[in-house]
């Protein structure tokens, strides 16, 4: 008699974030090997306009649950899946948290768990550093409303915290969404140094590497591979690719040269990203700037990558999500 096969395992990873929310699903092989089987994003911007009084808006709002709502279409057609979902931090930093999360509840069937900065922080370290080789440096992921810095040193995360800076806050707030105005990037640059002061064991990293992750980040890394490829068969993957300080100080320069419009024809940044990707940059300018770094490299991979190997080390379920 012949055994039946047994059901494939799936884990779905909902990541809503404060300018995308994304889905991943990957199937987990018994001995602990897997491959991803779908991955969707949406811009859903949810933390567009929250302003001084920290509350997530209604049109981000319906924008987002209808996203919710089709990964929820695209997780049922699947059996024998897990679902881990994450909110990042515009919900992390939203008033009216509880009332959003009701309404994902009530609409999508979802339990979304919040998880702080510190925790998101540490998820990215364990996906870069379970991805990339990375024995000294500065993990930086620049987000729509936060940003997370690591920093590593043989091989462990030494710090690990996360600010309330990003590229849709700072894009906004200081409007660098279409032409550049002088004075507002100076007020923009300004803060960002202010921030990234307080925190004096940044010098660490000085003349060191920077690994980089976030939209605004990995955007700078495509448009640098479509600059340096001859042909379309040439394009070099994100994930390692390596660039020189100088080079990403050119492109910062033709971004800021650019309006909205033409910053969304420069392949590699899509139209959804072209109003933000000046403010979230400037983080990693400030860095470059202030540590003398030489040399940049990119990560594909980041919170949603830890949240997946902390499952499969079998430190990671339901229960411990709830107390993210």
């Amino acid at each position: 008699m012949t055994a039946m096969s047994k059901a494939p395992a799936y884990l779905a990873i909902i990541d809503l974030g404060s300018n995308s929310v994304r889905l991943k699903i990957s199937q987990i092989a018994d001995n602990g090997t897997y491959k991803t089987e779908t991955y969707e994003k949406q811009y859903v911007r949810l933390s567009s306009q929250m302003g001084p009084e920290k509350t997530l808006k209604e049109a981000p709002v319906k924008r987002t649950l209808t996203a919710l709502a089709h990964f929820r279409d695209v997780i049922d057609q699947y059996s024998n899946i897990t679902t881990l979902a994450v909110a990042t931090a515009a919900v992390r930093q939203a008033n009216n948290q509880k009332w959003f999360l009701k309404q994902v509840k009530a609409e999508t069937g979802f339990n979304i768990h919040v998880i702080s900065g510190e925790r998101e922080a540490y998820l990215d370290y364990v996906g870069v550093n379970r991805t990339l080789d990375i024995k000294r440096g500065l993990i930086l992921d620049t987000g729509g409303a936060s940003m997370e810095l690591i920093l590593v040193d043989n091989g462990a995360a030494e710090e690990t915290i996360s600010l309330p800076i990003g590229s849709v806050l700072i894009s906004q707030h200081y409007h660098l969404t279409d032409q550049i105005d002088p004075a507002n990037l100076f007020d923009a640059v300004t803060r960002v140094d202010q921030v990234l002061a307080k925190h004096q064991w940044l010098n660490r990293i000085r003349h060191g590497e920077v690994i980089a992750l976030g939209g605004s980040n990995r955007a700078l890394a495509k448009v640098y591979r479509w600059q340096r490829a001859q042909t379309p068969d040439q394009v070099l993957p994100v994930h390692g690719l390596r660039m020189q300080s100088g080079e990403a100080l050119d492109i910062m320069h033709q971004l800021l040269e650019s309006t909205r419009e033409e910053r969304a024809q420069m392949r590699g940044i899509t139209k959804d990203r072209a109003d933000v990707i000046v403010g979230g940059l400037l983080p990693l300018m400030a860095i470059i700037r202030q540590q003398d770094i030489q040399r940049i490299r990119f990560s594909n991979s980041g919170l949603r990558e830890g949240l997946l190997m902390k499952y499969l080390d079998h430190q990671l379920n339901l229960a411990h999500l709830r107390a993210l």
